[in-house]
């Protein structure tokens, strides 16, 4: 296949033509586009989570500017706490011959189901930043307090001041 130039933003030069003229790009650098390594893309591959476009007759392996989005979806599912297996679950939309009707629930309920995931983690995150918070401004207090942690005592928790227990973030640190 003959090589083209950047026919789109941030199309590199080893691009092949694909369906419809966009470009496809090759694995190589489809991998640094997507911040990843060849054999990451080839064991997606494998479990079936990333397909190339194209196979070129000597086996080279080209994906669609599009297939970015796609492992970046999967990336921000793995950062959510989702086992490969089941991201491939939920990511299994494709129509392959299924109603439309069908296919676009299935899309739906991914998106859903993703959004529902956001919302716990930001959840979970609310409640980490305000024990943040709440160490935060136990230790301002902290700054006038003669008494001093060290690793052979437990001066600070509970507060020689106030007698109260420590903030969990702070205690962890004294």
């Amino acid at each position: 296949m003959e090589a083209m130039k950047a026919t789109k933003a941030g199309a590199p030069r080893d691009a092949a033509p694909g369906r419809n003229g966009h470009a496809l790009i090759k694995i190589g650098d489809f991998a640094k586009l997507a911040g990843t390594n060849l054999r990451t893309l080839r064991y997606y591959e494998e479990i079936g989570l990333l397909h190339p476009a194209l196979r070129s007759a000597g086996g080279f392996r080209y994906y669609r500017a599009e297939d970015l989005e796609r492992l970046a979806m999967v990336a921000s599912l793995q950062h959510l706490g989702l086992e490969l297996a089941r991201i491939g679950e939920l990511m299994d939309t494709r129509a392959d011959g299924r109603p439309r009707v069908e296919f676009q629930a299935r899309v739906r309920r991914a998106l859903q189901e993703q959004a529902a995931l956001i919302d716990s983690r930001m959840r979970e995150l609310d409640v980490r930043r305000k024990g943040l918070d709440q160490a935060l401004a136990k230790l301002a207090e902290c700054a006038d307090c003669s008494h001093r942690p060290a690793g052979l005592n437990n001066y600070c928790n509970p507060c020689q001041i106030d007698r109260q227990a420590l903030p969990a973030d702070l205690s962890a640190l004294f």
